[in-house]
């Protein structure tokens, strides 16, 4: 390990130095490039730098022992001492953790997806709630959501929804949340006061370039239709809205929120990128079963991955057993002990895997 982190700590000084040379200044690409790997590498410094100060305390500390003959000075010293060797068993775990293979996609914006399944106009409705959930989740950590395609039920719930979100590791963050969520609660027409079980999928894909997925313009249907809904002066004006069908796999695609074709065609594409790249990641997935190990489950659209009880207050993720009694925060976009937690159990499940 630690062979490694020095190769680390040179290529990270090699990259200092790089840049501030003005050929590589000069030359955009390759500086951003640098900068970004330069950024993904300071974390693993700093700690390890955290790390060789703290052995280095613990050497001056003994050395001074031996040495000291005040009383006062040499409780002071064991303090220190003592100190700094708990530090070293956290510092190495938290270099394991970093030095874990990172997910390319990590730092990606994503594309969310949300649809509602069973459970009728309560599935949509809940929806709806949970694409405020996202949004304002977005809100708290300054990301920007952009929203890519709506169809509503008329009552406050939604069919279909999918939006951007763009920021600072959106992916590394969103990942976990692919995957079937269950609500129970009272629907509001329910005069009875009998609890509904309603769900709907939520699937997670990270932005991609044109270049990581190569479509052939020969395997999609185009077709304009009248927008609908909120969207300005072109809504049911012109033939703006586009729907997308990529023949070979069957997905189809409606975008509508831009007011221009051009605008709407550009924005189907960039999902029926992200949904092409998921379903290569997913045949991988389900291929390699040492990667399906290395999650935190499947992140199978099929599988139900976390409970909404409204009646009970309480939200539980199943995959790792947490279950929260704040459901009002949460449904309010409180979602980080969620993911910190859920992140928490990859690193966990990734460094067991590694140790075996």
């Amino acid at each position: 390990m630690f062979d490694k982190l020095e190769d680390i700590i040179r290529r990270y000084e090699d990259i200092t130095m790089m840049l501030g040379d003005p050929s590589v200044v000069s030359d955009q690409d390759k500086f951003r490039s640098l900068m970004k790997e330069q950024k993904s590498l300071e974390p693993l410094v700093e700690c390890y730098k955290q790390y060789k100060d703290t052995k280095k305390t613990i050497e001056d500390s003994l050395s001074m022992l031996d040495e000291e003959s005040d009383p006062d000075m040499k409780e002071m010293l064991r303090e220190e001492l003592s100190e700094a060797k708990d530090r070293i068993p956290e510092l190495e775990e938290k270099l394991k953790i970093l030095l874990l293979p990172k997910d390319p996609n990590d730092e990606k914006n994503v594309i969310v997806e949300i649809r509602a399944g069973v459970g009728g106009d309560e599935a949509a409705l809940f929806a709806a709630d949970m694409f405020r959930l996202y949004t304002r989740y977005a809100e708290r950590r300054a990301w920007r959501i952009e929203t890519m395609s709506v169809e509503d039920i008329g009552i406050g719930g939604i069919k279909t929804v999918s939006f951007m979100i763009k920021g600072d590791g959106a992916y590394s963050r969103l990942k976990f949340e692919s995957g079937v969520h269950r609500v129970q609660r009272i629907p509001t027409t329910e005069s009875g006061g009998r609890i509904h079980t309603s769900a709907i999928t939520v699937a997670i894909m990270p932005e991609v370039e044109d270049v990581e997925v190569e479509i052939d313009m020969n395997d999609c249907k185009f077709d304009v239709f009248r927008a609908s809904g909120n969207g300005g002066q072109c809504v049911n004006t012109t033939d703006s809205a586009v729907r997308l069908t990529h023949l070979p796999t069957g997905i189809v695609i409606s975008c509508q929120d831009e007011k221009s074709q051009q605008q709407n065609k550009a924005k189907a594409l960039k999902v029926l990128r992200a949904k092409l790249y998921e379903m290569e990641r997913e045949r991988k997935h389900n291929d390699e079963a040492q990667l399906r190990k290395s999650q935190v489950g499947s992140g199978d659209r099929s599988e139900k991955i976390r409970t909404y009880n409204f009646h009970q207050g309480r939200v539980t993720d199943h995959r790792i057993g947490l279950t929260l009694y704040k459901i009002d925060q949460i449904m309010d976009g409180d979602l980080d002990e969620i993911i910190d937690s859920l992140i928490a159990a990859d690193q966990a499940e990734k460094l067991a895997s590694v140790e075996e």
